[in-house]
């Protein structure tokens, strides 16, 4: 059965970040060295989302714990790459993409004893599987609102993958949202393409969305999101990024990027399961954490956005990150939200 979703902040376990507002330490695993395997979906060079799960396992390893990762792994391989990690010792075993949750769900009966965590799952099953996440709603709303308030057209586009998949619904819903709530007449379109990893096809996507009239192209794909940000620059047009990667690559066009902090995530989490209080549900790390949240906008280490965003903007979208920190602003985000198409 599945469990319900808890909010979780750092502070029980102060990590290292990033970016600001959490504290810095280093994280005992628990007596005897720990052993965690990840599997990633993509490669761990698409500075995208494999990328940061790849930064995260390394941060396990330089905190003292033995690893090991596969990358690249299909969906035929889910079960048997876990299992076989399980059989190994690995404990926690972390499935670096919510595509891995079904897989958890099968194995962790099986191996009781290990804990499996599924990074951007929905959902806790049974005893032993834990999702965690970042919240994607607040972080997709805020880039919905720098894009309305950036686009002249008044035409924006969004390219992504994995249509339905929870993470995706609430990050590609909440920015049609956020886009909304400033500019209720803007138009926003929505492509889903098949493959996360495919940069052709979304710069394909993207050159669409421009050709179409969309002055800002947002998206939330792996190595695919380097075809949007190729778009963007050559068609000189407003988009985001996924990593510092990309606002380097294309520094005139990407206004600000989504930076994931798996590494404390994963962190956190795998001291929680040495220590057996890791609860088997879906943990969510938001602004309303004490220490901070699991992502955040940010164009450079140095900076949450370009020069080229007016301070009035930054100063909305500050606001508006203080309203979800004391709870003043709350997101429902639906399928519809993330609906294909206008």
């Amino acid at each position: 059965m599945s469990s319900p979703v808890t909010r979780r902040s750092f502070s029980t376990l102060t990590i290292a970040l990033a970016f600001g507002g959490m504290a810095s330490a280093t994280v005992a695993m628990a007596q005897g060295q720990a052993k965690v395997a990840m599997l990633l979906p993509g490669s761990i060079n698409d500075q995208s989302h494999n990328a940061n799960g790849y930064a995260a396992i390394m941060k396990l390893k330089a905190n003292g714990a033995e690893t090991a990762y596969s990358e690249n792994v299909p969906p035929a391989d889910h079960l048997e790459t876990m299992k076989d990690y399980a059989r190994r010792g690995f404990n926690p075993v972390i499935g670096h993409s919510g595509r891995f949750l079904s897989a958890a769900q099968r194995v962790g009966p099986e191996f009781e004893k290990t804990t499996f965590i599924v990074g951007a799952g929905s959902q806790g099953f049974g005893k032993n599987v834990t999702s965690i996440n970042y919240d994607d709603a607040q972080v997709g709303f805020l880039m919905g609102v720098l894009a309305a308030r950036l686009s002249k057209t008044g035409k924006i586009g969004s390219v992504n993958g994995l249509e339905g998949l929870l993470n995706v619904v609430q990050q590609v819903g909440a920015f049609r949202q956020g886009v909304k709530s400033v500019r209720p007449d803007a138009e926003v379109r929505v492509i889903y393409i098949k493959d996360m990893e495919d940069a052709a096809m979304a710069k394909e996507a993207a050159l669409a969305l421009i050709a179409g009239g969309a002055d800002f192209v947002f998206g939330k794909l792996n190595a695919g999101q380097n075809g949007i940000i190729q778009a963007a620059k050559e068609k000189n047009v407003f988009t985001t990024g996924r990593s510092f990667a990309h606002a380097q690559a294309a520094a005139q066009n990407v206004v600000s990027s989504i930076i994931e902090n798996w590494e404390a995530m994963y962190v956190a989490a795998a001291a929680e399961a040495r220590a057996g209080t890791l609860k088997p549900a879906l943990i969510t790390y938001g602004y309303e954490s004490k220490t901070g949240p699991g992502a955040d906008l940010m164009f450079s280490k140095e900076a949450a956005f370009a020069p080229s965003v007016p301070k009035n903007v930054v100063a909305e979208i500050d606001g508006l990150k203080k309203k979800f920190s004391a709870g003043e602003l709350k997101l429902t985000v639906s399928k519809e939200d993330a609906r294909g198409g206008v």
